[in-house]
């Protein structure tokens, strides 16, 4: 049986001047139609239409119930026919979250051509190196790094995320390269916090077998960008992405050691709510960046280690 409204069975008595009309046009039986006008009327407390075998009769009630309902109806048909047109159309306001840094490398410096490509967009940008709760803060759609632990999201992979260990050239040549993962256990090391946790173990996929490796910290930081900079500075050996150290490897500043010995994989992903529809504009910021992001990525080329 269809979900008809007793408004609806209302509205449609009236417009068709009968009850069996009204039932036809609906697809419901007469009896159905005809408690669903007793129950309208029971719960609004008066009559709406005198009613004999031949004919009916709105009251002065009725008249101006008839007239409010048919206001409500245009809404509602005028906001569906507004929402069925938005499924096509890539329109409205797009949260997004990033984190800080690659944000401001990777995100920020294309948002102008994504705009106009979709100028009937609003973009709003977080950036922040904070998980943040999307559907509390009402995000649309989010960039991160890594494994994804809420299930009741989406991920899309964007991009593969090399990751390398890295350190200044003035560095190893006082301090020595490490040619093993256990040798970084005799090196001052700069470790990424995470939400007051240090990651003072540092894991390499070996063979097939994952390898850990307790470090040594000399900086700790949660900050990526502290951690680069420490690294740049002599004071350490780093893990660090491909894309947040692209110049630093091309210049010089870094060179990576261990080669030989993967880390664990965390790509770059596009996360959005786990929802049936898509929204136009959430699709049309993963499809912006897939393109962007193509495999390899734009940041590995012409370095050595990524080749």
């Amino acid at each position: 049986m269809k979900l008809v409204s007793d408004r609806v069975v209302f509205i449609a008595t009236v417009d068709e001047g009968s009850l069996t009309r009204a039932a036809e046009r609906l697809g419901l039986s007469l009896a159905v139609c005809s408690k669903r006008l007793s129950t309208l009327e029971k719960r609004l407390g008066v009559r709406l239409l005198n009613r004999t075998t031949r004919q009916q009769h709105l009251t002065d009630e009725g008249s101006l119930y008839y007239e409010h309902c048919l206001r409500i109806q245009e809404d509602i048909d005028a906001m569906e026919s507004s929402l069925a047109g938005m499924r096509d159309t890539v329109q409205g306001t797009l949260r997004v979250t990033t984190s800080a840094s690659f944000g401001r490398k990777h995100v920020s410096p294309v948002i102008p051509e994504f705009l106009k490509l979709h100028p009937g967009i609003k973009l709003q940008l977080i950036m922040t190196d904070s998980i943040v709760d999307m559907v509390a803060e009402g995000i649309d759609v989010g960039i991160r790094i890594g494994a994804l632990a809420d299930s009741s999201l989406i991920a899309v992979k964007l991009a593969p995320n090399k990751r390398v260990v890295c350190a200044a050239p003035d560095y190893l040549a006082k301090a020595g390269t490490p040619v093993t993962p256990y040798e970084l256990t005799e090196h001052q090391c700069l470790i990424l916090s995470s939400k007051g946790a240090s990651s003072d173990v540092w894991q390499f996929d070996v063979k097939e077998k994952l390898l850990r490796v307790p470090v040594t910290s000399s900086v700790t930081s949660n900050s990526g960008e502290v951690v680069r900079d420490a690294a740049v500075g002599g004071l350490g050996i780093a893990i660090k992405s491909i894309w947040d150290i692209t110049d630093e490897l091309r210049n010089g500043d870094l060179v990576t050691v261990l080669d030989d010995y993967p880390l664990t994989q965390m790509d770059i992903y596009a996360i959005y709510h786990n929802r049936r529809f898509v929204s136009p504009k959430v699709r049309a910021w993963i499809e912006f960046f897939k393109e962007r992001f193509r495999s390899p990525p734009y940041w590995e080329a012409g370095i050595s280690c990524c080749t």
